[in-house]
């Protein structure tokens, strides 16, 4: 007998605007803008426009390891786009990344301005452009772009998949969390027998890989995602905590993952960052005077 209960798809989807969830007031099923706004452009070359989402501390991370290894270059802007408020459909955002997803970049180096889009890109394009953390030994490029390609595959089952279901669904149902469950395990698994040979995910040398996988597992290992630590066990992924731990020390990857930061400690938040010396300005009488505005 069939459950009555049991939902059965429409001949024609359609659009219900009430369907509920976290992000029900943003999300949507057509492209484009909302509302017109040019994005705000600082003095350095590089211009980035993002959140503190795993996505965005990806390429914060490396912005700030390519200043830390001496690439001047590399310096820029990161102005904070609030996804809450729906920054990301503003004309300007939607001329950077036509796709409204954070992070996106815009390089004004040349002649002419170069958007790039999509995390996994921006990562590829910086990694290059500066000669840093990518490999250029054909085997040992093949395998950093490979693991790179994996969490760009593999994220959306532990964020839109699980995540959602398991977080932010507004109702709770055990097949998708089951189902996320498992394969976000899985993907744990993946992880911790690489890391169980090699000291970075691939290889001897910390790369643009690492610096990808880092936010999203690394912060599922500590349990900082979703609430889920215990509900998947992450405490069994020894491997991985090992290597979490040892990005999690990296000055630089402490820096960027305070950048476009709106969430946690205030100390831990730096919602727009124009100077390195922005970091240093994160004083009590500072924190206390924004926390007064």
């Amino acid at each position: 007998m069939t459950d009555q209960s049991e939902y059965v798809p429409p001949k024609i989807w359609t659009w219900d605007k009430d369907s509920g969830g976290r992000f029900a007031n943003i999300n949507r099923p057509i492209a484009g803008p909302t509302h017109d706004k040019d994005l705000p452009i600082g003095k350095h070359p590089l211009q980035l426009y993002s959140l503190g989402t795993p996505n965005g501390v990806k390429v914060t991370v490396l912005l700030e390891e390519l200043l830390a290894a001496g690439h001047s270059g590399a310096e820029y802007d990161a102005w904070l786009i609030n996804i809450g408020e729906g920054d990301q459909f503003s004309s300007g955002f939607v001329d950077a990344n036509p796709n409204s997803k954070i992070p996106a970049l815009v390089d004004r180096s040349g002649a002419e301005p170069i958007r790039v889009f999509e995390s996994g890109a921006i990562l590829i394009y910086l990694a290059e452009k500066f000669g840093a953390f990518l490999p250029t030994e054909p085997a040992k490029r093949a395998e950093t772009l490979s693991w790179l390609m994996w969490q760009m595959g593999s994220a959306p089952f532990l964020g839109g998949g699980f995540g959602h279901f398991y977080a932010y669904a507004p109702t709770k149902q055990e097949y998708p969390i089951n189902r996320y469950a498992m394969e976000v395990k899985r993907q744990l698994d993946v992880l911790d027998r690489r890391l169980a040979e090699n000291e970075y995910i691939a290889g001897a040398g910390y790369t643009i890989a690492d610096m990808a996988i880092w936010p999203w597992y690394g912060a599922l290992a500590k349990g900082l995602v979703y609430d889920a630590g215990e509900f998947l066990q992450v405490q069994e992924y020894k491997n991985v905590q090992r290597w979490t731990d040892q990005i999690a020390a990296r000055p630089a990857v402490k820096r960027g993952r305070m950048v476009n930061r709106v969430i946690g400690e205030p100390s831990s938040q730096l919602r727009e960052r124009h100077d390195a010396s922005d970091f240093d300005l994160r004083t009590q009488d500072k924190l206390e005077a924004e926390a007064a505005e």
